[in-house]
């Protein structure tokens, strides 16, 4: 039994096995309409979502598959004080397969102690969002071809980013990739992943303020907003909450075949008058999440 807590419990060659049983699914659907018919998945999400959850529950509802859980920890006897280890030992006993998302780092580490069944972390607090990282890799797959060779701009908040600090552990694998960290001085990658990724592996990478000096050179804008609910400080937050906002204006300088990326949901960071730019991938991007994960919950449920 195996569990994907971060996106390095995968090897590069996992990563590219999941991506060609995606790309599969998107082009011969209906070859997998029953690989999980009788399986449940369990998704026990303690911090709101929309894109995520509803994403695990579609990918398995389309494998045939069939879903339970909560969307909010109110609704759930963590309520009422129950542990991870403990709701997750119950989910056992009900389910084959959990996704489960945490405003604590570190708690879906803990629910794969404790769990008889698969656990996915579908991201906790500010640390990991490995199928977000899935979902990322593929849609650079399907709009760049490859996942080497490419110069990636992270732009935005990127201390409390995990869907950021992912994909940077996940393409630091890849050859002659390099980075383009656009923040405040405030929001810059942690420490942590710049020396126990960047600098360990020796992956080119500058850090700016500017997000116009930097876009010409950018195959890959990977475009984050500030989150409030990182912010200890509200006037910390209301003072870098429109630190970038990327706009037709700004897109001038880009290359024509740039792909801009972004988890969602965006608040203002990326203006509505984009979204009609070809180069804009973000909601292609939503509905490859739900393909990467269908291939994903077959990997871990050994469903050939």
């Amino acid at each position: 039994m195996r569990h994907l807590i971060d996106i390095l419990d995968l090897t590069t060659e996992e990563i590219d096995g999941l991506i060609l049983t995606a790309q599969d699914i998107m082009k011969y659907p209906e070859k997998y309409a029953e690989k999980c018919r009788g399986k449940q998945l369990a998704t026990l999400f303690y911090e709101p979502s929309t894109r995520t959850r509803l994403s695990f529950e579609s990918a398995m509802l389309s494998l045939g598959g069939s879903t339970l859980g909560f969307s909010e920890a109110a609704s759930s006897s963590a309520s009422k004080g129950e542990s991870v280890a403990d709701t997750v030992r119950v989910v056992s006993c009900y389910a084959d397969i959990i996704a489960m998302r945490h405003l604590k780092e570190g708690a879906p580490l803990v629910a794969s102690l404790y769990s008889t069944i698969p656990v996915i972390n579908a991201g906790d607090g500010g640390h990991n969002h490995p199928t977000q990282t899935l979902t990322d890799l593929l849609t650079i797959k399907q709009e760049k071809g490859t996942l080497s060779g490419l110069t990636i701009g992270c732009c935005g908040d990127l201390k409390f980013g995990r869907t950021v600090h992912s994909l940077v552990g996940a393409m630091s694998r890849y050859d002659n990739v390099k980075f383009i960290l656009i923040s405040p001085d405030e929001l810059k990658i942690p420490e942590s992943v710049r020396s126990e990724v960047l600098d360990k592996k020796g992956i080119s990478y500058v850090e700016t303020n500017s997000l116009e000096a930097a876009m010409p050179e950018l195959d890959i804008l990977y475009m984050t907003r500030v989150q409030r609910e990182r912010f200890f400080n509200e006037a910390d937050y209301l003072r870098l909450k429109d630190s970038y906002i990327l706009t037709p204006d700004k897109l001038k300088t880009a290359k024509k075949d740039m792909a801009i990326l972004h988890p969602l949901p965006r608040v203002n960071e990326i203006s509505t008058a984009v979204d009609s730019d070809p180069r804009a991938c973000y909601f292609r991007q939503v509905r490859y999440g739900k393909f990467i994960r269908m291939a994903l919950i077959m990997k871990l449920l050994e469903v050939k």
